[in-house]
């Protein structure tokens, strides 16, 4: 395996694409756990943060200047099934739902380790991420790059 340069890579996985969307394989810690062995809902958020990471903010990607500056705006997640601890690493598959001028929603699929990648998800969630300038305090627009990239993973509802 060759060294990683990049200091901003959080694990092994860096995600890949595929026919329904971009998908990361995010490991569980320990402290992500409640008493019941299972995945701690506010450390679910922590998770599907943490799988955006490698699609969105990595340099080779045209959206790495939202690293910069992106905003959460909204947050919705759906629980349809449990995740436990031992079924680390989670699959987490992202894709875009809309892509607005400032804004734009990602989907989520949350499946345990080993799930068949079209079996029902255990987790389904949506965030709206907003481009934001850190120096003006105010929403930026998203570049023609940035919204080609984001609208190659819209998945049509």
């Amino acid at each position: 395996m060759t060294e990683n340069t990049d200091t901003r890579r959080l694990f092994e996985d860096e995600g890949h694409r595929t026919p329904d969307g971009y998908v990361v394989q995010v490991p569980v810690r320990w402290s992500d756990m409640d008493v019941f062995a299972h995945i701690n809902h506010a450390r679910m958020v922590t998770l599907l943060e943490e799988a955006r990471i490698p699609w969105l903010f990595y340099d080779d990607k045209p959206t790495h200047p939202l690293r910069k500056g992106c905003l959460v705006a909204d947050l919705h997640v759906k629980y349809q099934g449990q995740i436990r601890h031992d079924e680390s690493p989670i699959s987490v598959t992202m894709f875009v739902e809309r892509v607005r001028a400032v804004d734009f929603t990602v989907g989520y699929e949350v499946r345990p380790h080993g799930a068949a990648p079209d079996s029902k998800p255990a987790v389904v969630a949506s965030t709206q991420l907003v481009s934001f300038d850190i120096d003006t305090q105010r929403p930026r627009r998203l570049p023609a790059a940035e919204k080609e990239y984001l609208l190659s993973f819209l998945r049509e509802s």
